[in-house]
């Protein structure tokens, strides 16, 4: 009994060390479930190697699960939990499904296309737009997402504080940049300015998914340079995805579709009603 004692006591300081040394090189997957492993090991009469493996399977999901909330966090997205499983695509039977879901592939990302969604408020273009976003870091993209107004202030602030280099270069180069609700708010003269610059650096480099109220004729007026706005309708539409989102005749809109919280060369127009 005192040798059973003593070499459990044994077993006991190993783990403890072996727990600490795995944490020293970063290997918490690993240590957390470390004892369950060898128990399991034990009772299964695993292999070394069987064994081995089970632990370095741990070690990769928790750093996936780690990498995944991070770029979620830096993601920045207005409304967490906004997934394309929570939108309704019932609300509307002309929807195109299988361009939607195409684009949850986030193919689109990789081929450095664009995407334009257009249509009234609480037509579900906000919502839509993150879970794509979502999507894209699911399938291991970079995503930034920013309201229009907060990205210009994040520009405007930028420029201020002799900070315009950098910001600018981490909004031009992330994989997929969503820019949402474009006519939502009151725009700073240089809006223009600063959105042309923007998707001309990103032009065939990376892909923007942008969403407005406003139709595109409007958006000359709505930001004060019709030239500006020219130069840059040239350059998102021309690898474009269009969807025009709207109600269905009789419907004011498409919130409760949200109750449950193309080719190169020439833009692709989905729409999303007759």
């Amino acid at each position: 009994r005192s040798r059973v004692s003593h070499y459990r006591r044994r077993e006991i300081v190993n783990l403890v060390e072996i727990d600490r040394a795995l944490r020293k090189v970063r290997l918490s997957g690993m240590a957390d479930v470390l004892e369950i492993r060898i128990q399991g090991a034990s009772a299964e009469r695993l292999s070394h190697i069987d064994f081995l493996s089970s632990l370095v399977g741990d070690e990769l999901l928790r750093r996936q699960d780690r990498l995944l909330a991070r770029r979620i966090k830096q993601a920045g997205f207005r409304d967490n939990g906004k997934t394309l499983d929570s939108f309704d695509l019932d609300f509307n039977k002309k929807t195109n499904r299988q361009l939607v879901y195409e684009l949850a592939t986030a193919r689109f990302v990789e081929r450095r296309e664009d995407v334009l969604f257009l249509g009234p408020p609480g037509t579900g273009k906000s919502h839509l737009a993150q879970a794509l976003g979502l999507s894209a870091i699911q399938q291991g993209h970079r995503v930034r997402y920013r309201e229009a107004h907060v990205l210009l202030e994040e520009l405007a602030d930028a420029t201020l504080e002799r900070r315009r280099k950098e910001v600018m270069l981490d909004l031009a180069t992330v994989p997929l940049l969503v820019i949402d609700d474009l006519g939502m708010r009151k725009l700073p003269t240089t809006a223009a300015e600063d959105l042309l610059e923007l998707i001309m650096r990103r032009y065939e480099r990376a892909s923007t998914l942008l969403t407005s109220n406003r139709p595109v004729p409007d958006w000359g007026k709505l930001l004060g340079d019709t030239a500006a706005v020219s130069a840059l309708l040239d350059r998102l539409l021309h690898h474009a995805h269009v969807l025009q989102c709207g109600p269905r005749a009789g419907e004011p809109s498409m919130r409760r579709a949200c109750r449950r919280t193309p080719r190169r060369g020439s833009p692709s127009i989905w729409t999303s009603h007759p």
